[in-house]
């Protein structure tokens, strides 16, 4: 499964990916806005946005990208390591 993370804090990037290998998940972790984001992320199974951590414009990329790949789109105001691992406990298992 592949997981997009959406927000969150730059020094929590190593962990979030942690997270996601012991889910054996792959993950791709975007704090910052790019200037080419949508190219950017693909075709996840599932993209997880961190609502308290990212720009309005962030978040709308987001949504448009996984419209256009049926991702699924989880919305999380925490970005914590628990609250990931509760978001892929609930979808992984």
């Amino acid at each position: 499964m592949s997981v997009v993370i959406i927000g969150g804090h730059d020094r929590m990037v190593c962990q979030y990916k942690k997270v996601c290998k012991s889910f054996n998940c792959k993950a791709k972790v975007f704090t910052q806005m790019s200037a080419t984001l949508s190219k950017q992320i693909g075709n996840p199974d599932l993209i997880v946005l961190f609502t308290n951590t990212v720009s309005h414009k962030m978040a709308r990329c987001a949504v448009e990208e996984a419209e256009r790949c049926n991702a699924d789109v989880v919305r999380c105001h925490s970005s914590s390591k628990n609250a990931l691992q509760e978001i892929l406990g609930s979808i992984c298992m």
